[in-house]
């Protein structure tokens, strides 16, 4: 087992702990972008109310609730669609990565992730009603967005895309998931992080030009 990885029940009996169930809610489809470049599967994501692109769910207290039927709940009160999860969608359980610009919690966080195949017509009602009757809908959750899974001129699609912010380990949660389902090429994917790790390097231009011109227009006290 690689680091910071637990089995379900090491997770489950760990004391002073407390525990976060995630989702990656997918389907194929048929459909093509501009009728000709194949989109092939939608994969759901959600921009969160801190500006980082996660799963949907949230904390559940297994003393409680299983964290399934926790990550349900999650579910009806993010996307406006109680899904039934199941045991065998449980796909890892691990240690949350630190943040260092965060202060250090009082409890170690341990997130499960859990991957459910459904249809398309879900896909979209799922997204319709997050946008309508979810509850949490512009508060803890900002909308849903889907994975652009193919690639585009000058690193767009699949490569932009990762290179946005994610939260805690949600993107290699995405990136193990794309390779253990052979949604997407490794060879694609590994191009994919390639141009990304370029479009950091030009988004830290460009945010300190921004800074530039703060400095420049701040009063003095």
């Amino acid at each position: 087992m690689t680091s910071g990885q637990l089995s379900r029940e090491e997770a489950l009996a760990c004391s002073n702990c407390r525990h976060a169930c995630h989702v990656m809610l997918y389907s194929d489809t048929e459909t093509k972008l501009f009728g000709k470049i194949p989109i092939r599967h939608i994969i759901l994501m959600q921009m969160r109310f801190d500006g980082l692109l996660g799963f949907p769910g949230g904390l559940v207290n297994p003393q409680e609730e299983s964290l399934e039927e926790g990550l349900s709940r999650e579910l009806l009160e993010e996307v406006g669609v109680a899904l039934p999860i199941s045991l065998e969608d449980h796909v890892d359980a691990c240690f949350a990565p630190a943040s260092s610009p965060s202060p250090p919690l009082p409890f170690r966080l341990i997130t499960h992730f859990y991957v459910k195949k459904i249809d398309e017509e879900q896909i979209r009602e799922v997204e319709r009603a997050a946008a309508s009757t979810a509850t949490d809908h512009g508060l803890e959750a900002l909308g849903l967005v889907r994975v652009p899974l193919y690639s585009w001129k000058r690193g767009g699609g699949l490569a932009m895309f990762l290179s946005h912010s994610f939260i805690g380990n949600a993107r290699s949660q995405l990136v193990n998931s794309l390779l253990r389902l052979n949604l997407v090429a490794p060879k694609d994917l590994h191009k994919a992080l390639t141009e990304s790790l370029k479009t950091h390097t030009h988004s830290a231009d460009d945010l300190k030009a921004a800074l530039t011109l703060t400095e420049a227009n701040r009063k003095p006290f």
